[in-house]
């Protein structure tokens, strides 16, 4: 199905634009839902038992998310390698690590850094500086783009 977007949620919801979930439009409630800014449990129409099965599917389809960081990224450690191109290719890393900026991994003992490669896998050990966290909030996506086993998605 590839990337969940808006759209996706919105075709399972009610699309009665009743404004009980408190939002103007079933697409905007879908666009919030999508940003984790709302619960599925918010609109009462869909809790109906007619709207079961959508129910049911947008629970299915919003349930990546919720294991998701603030920003949206996930690092699946099983299909990371280890081989460091989201410490080199992050931006905020290069702003913050010279070393990184040059194509190498960073000191061990700098903090300031997004991604590290620790045990041959990548971590993430400090979000605080991503762009897709730190405003002026921008939708970023490179350590995603670099990432050739796909171990790094960004689901919003």
């Amino acid at each position: 199905m590839g990337r969940l977007n808006a759209f996706q949620i919105y075709k399972l919801l009610p699309k009665t634009n009743c404004k009980e979930c408190g939002e103007s439009t079933c697409m905007a409630f879908a666009t919030k839902l999508l940003n984790q800014e709302r619960k599925l449990d918010e609109c009462p129409i869909l809790l109906e038992s007619k709207y079961q099965a959508n129910y049911e599917q947008l629970k299915e389809l919003l349930a990546p998310a919720e294991g998701a960081l603030e920003t949206g990224i996930t690092l699946d450690e099983d299909l990371c390698t280890g081989c460091g191109n989201c410490v080199v290719a992050c931006p905020p890393n290069a702003r913050v690590c010279d070393a990184c900026k040059g194509g190498s991994g960073p000191d061990p003992s700098n903090d300031k850094i997004i991604f590290r490669v620790l045990d041959s896998k990548a971590k993430i050990v400090n979000l605080k500086i991503c762009r897709r966290y730190e405003p002026p909030i921008t939708n970023c996506r490179i350590c995603e783009m670099y990432c050739p086993t796909r171990a790094i998605e960004i689901l919003r």
